[in-house]
C-alpha cells in the first residue's frame, strides 16, 4: 500500500484489532494491500496484549508500509483495543473489521458513499460474506437491501455487526468511544451493539448499507456454533441490562426483552433466557448496582417461571399435535 498523496486528509481509518492470530493475519494483510481507493485513508492495527509472534509479524509487514501503524493495547478485551484504535485513529470516518476479515477493493471509497448518502448517520454496518463456504453460515450478513434505523430506537444484537462497522468520529466523541469494559476477552462480548445502540440514542441515526463489503473468514464448523450461541445470549444479557440501568432506555429495553422472550416459546429459548439473566445479572453487580439488581431479581424469576410453564405447554401441544396428525 502506498499513500501517493501524503498531503490530503485523511478520510477514513481502517480499526483491526488481533490477539494471538499470528499465524492467520497474511489473509488480511493480503486484502489491505489490494485496496484500490479514490480516497485518503490508514491502517492502524491493535495488538491486544498478544504472546504470540503477532508482534514480529505485524511489524515485519507493515516496516514498509506508508499508510499502516502498528500500536499495543495491554488491557485485554475487544472494547478496550478499539477504543485505543479510534483514539489512535486521524480519519473523520472509523471503520472497524476483524483480523479474519478481507476487505473488498472498493472497501474505503464505499464506506465514503454511505456515509455521504446518509448524512444523519453516526454509525453504517456493511455486508459480511461467508469466505469459505465450508465454514458455519454464522457471523455473515448477505442482505443487499439497504436499511435505516432511526435515533432513540431499539436494534436487536446481530443487526449490525462489528466485523464491518464504521462510525463518525463525531458520533464516537458523543458517546466516549467504544465501552473498555465489553467485548471479547472479556465476560461480557457485545461492544458492537452496545456502540451502536449508545450512537443511536445520543440523536445519530444508524444504517444498513450493503456496499461496504468484507469476506469473513472465521473458520469455525458447525460444532463450534453451540459455544458461539452460547457467547452471543452472555453478550445480549449484559447489553439489555446496561441499558435497563439507563433511565432513558429502561422502559424500550424492559419491553423489548419480554418480546424477545414471548417470541422464544421452547426449550431453547428457556436455555436462553436463563443465560441472559445471570449474566444481567453479572453485570449488574459488576457495575455495583445493588438496589437495581434486588429489584430485577423477583422479575427475573418470575419471568424464567412463565417461560418454563410456556415452553413446556408448546412443546406438549408440539407433541400433541404431531401425534394427532399420524
Amino acid at each position: 500500500m502506498v499513500d501517493a498523496d501524503p498531503t490530503r486528509e485523511i478520510e477514513i481509518s481502517i480499526v483491526i484489532c488481533t490477539r494471538n492470530r499470528a499465524s492467520r493475519l497474511s489473509g488480511t494483510l493480503g486484502a489491505l494491500r489490494a485496496l484500490r481507493p479514490d480516497h485518503r485513508y490508514e491502517v492502524i492495527w491493535v495488538d491486544n496484549a498478544s504472546t504470540d509472534d503477532t508482534a514480529a509479524v505485524l511489524q515485519r509487514e507493515l516496516a514498509n508500509d506508508t499508510v499502516s501503524r502498528y500500536v499495543v493495547g495491554e488491557r485485554i478485551g475487544l472494547g478496550a483495543a478499539r477504543n485505543i484504535g479510534w483514539e489512535s485513529a486521524r480519519g473523520r470516518i472509523v471503520a472497524f473489521t476483524d483480523d479474519d476479515c478481507y476487505p473488498a477493493p472498493d472497501y474505503v471509497d464505499a464506506i465514503l458513499a454511505a456515509f455521504a448518502d446518509h448524512p444523519g448517520a453516526g454509525v453504517i454496518g456493511g455486508r459480511i460474506l461467508l469466505h469459505n463456504p465450508n465454514h458455519a453460515r454464522i457471523t455473515i450478513e448477505e442482505s443487499e437491501a439497504p436499511c435505516i434505523y432511526p435515533k432513540r430506537t431499539f436494534v436487536r444484537a446481530g443487526t449490525l455487526q462489528g466485523a464491518n462497522l464504521a462510525f463518525r468520529r463525531e458520533a464516537l466523541r458523543a458517546i466516549g468511544g467504544i465501552d473498555s469494559e465489553l467485548g471479547a476477552g472479556t465476560r461480557f462480548p457485545c461492544e458492537d451493539i452496545d456502540a451502536v445502540t449508545a450512537v443511536l440514542w445520543a440523536g445519530f441515526d444508524a444504517c444498513f448499507d450493503p456496499r461496504p463489503t468484507v469476506q469473513h473468514d472465521h473458520g469455525r464448523v458447525e460444532a463450534d456454533v453451540p459455544a458461539l450461541l452460547n457467547s452471543y445470549d452472555r453478550g445480549r444479557g449484559s447489553f439489555y441490562a446496561k441499558y435497563i440501568l439507563r433511565p432513558d432506555t429502561r422502559a424500550t429495553f424492559i419491553l423489548r426483552w419480554l418480546s424477545s422472550t414471548w417470541r422464544r416459546r421452547d426449550w431453547q429459548g428457556l436455555r436462553t433466557l436463563r443465560t441472559e439473566l445471570r449474566t444481567a445479572g453479572q453485570y449488574a453487580i459488576a457495575k455495583r448496582r445493588f438496589g437495581a439488581l434486588a429489584l430485577a431479581v423477583p422479575v427475573g424469576l418470575v419471568a424464567l417461571a412463565l417461560q418454563s410453564v410456556v415452553s413446556f405447554g408448546f412443546s406438549s401441544g408440539r407433541r400433541l399435535w404431531a401425534t394427532k396428525s399420524r
